[in-house]
């Protein structure tokens, strides 16, 4: 029997979020909880979980940290087939420590080089990834790398060619690159965008 089509497919980094308890520092504690997490990947899974029919594509190292992405992110009902494993490469890292107000929450992100970073638009599978009604994209993958940044405008661009709608989360980062360069990479897919969030 044949799988129904997908409804929406994006793709992106996800990264392995590692978080002391509540009430303690990076510093201080003494475990850490472990989760995967990432915005086209927590869209994935939220939308898996109301019911729809979703695939999110993604380049990871084939080790254990990999494997813990894929997995969680497999759990909730989100189709993880197209991922591009690569050896020797890591996943990207980040911290969050959590605190009520005042002192609120604090983020510190260790992704440098990882293995999305590399991407070569080649690896992607381009009759899955513009195959759903959907296309989600955010404007984080650019800024990832190159590769990242010319496969990201190559989906939207044919996603929009084969009629379906490519919905594009600005999602900015100030750490990860400049105004004027998100704007120009963001300008670069307007045409190709049915909405804007």
């Amino acid at each position: 029997m044949t799988e129904p089509p997908l409804q929406v497919v994006t793709f992106g980094e996800t990264m392995v979020r590692l978080s002391p308890p509540t009430g303690y520092s990076l510093e201080n504690t003494p475990t850490l909880e472990v989760f995967a997490g990432g915005t086209e990947s927590n869209m994935a899974i939220a939308f898996a979980r109301l019911g729809g029919r979703v695939g999110w594509v993604s380049r990871l190292p084939r080790n254990g940290l990999g494997r813990r992405i894929a997995a969680e992110i497999a759990h909730h009902g989100v189709d993880v087939s197209r991922i591009v494993w690569c050896d020797g490469e890591r996943a990207g890292l980040f911290f969050i420590e959590t605190a009520p107000a005042p002192a609120g929450n604090r983020v510190l992100y260790d992704r440098a080089h990882a293995a999305i970073a590399n991407l070569e638009p080649d690896e992607l599978d381009w009759d899955y990834l513009t195959s759903a009604e959907v296309l989600f994209l955010t404007g984080i993958t650019p800024a990832l790398g190159p590769g990242c940044r010319e496969a990201w405008r190559r989906a939207a661009r044919e996603a929009k060619g084969k009629g379906r709608r490519v919905v594009l989360d600005i999602n900015y980062r100030a750490l990860l690159w400049t105004p004027e360069a998100a704007r120009e990479a963001i300008e670069e897919i307007l045409e190709h965008t049915g909405a804007v969030i």
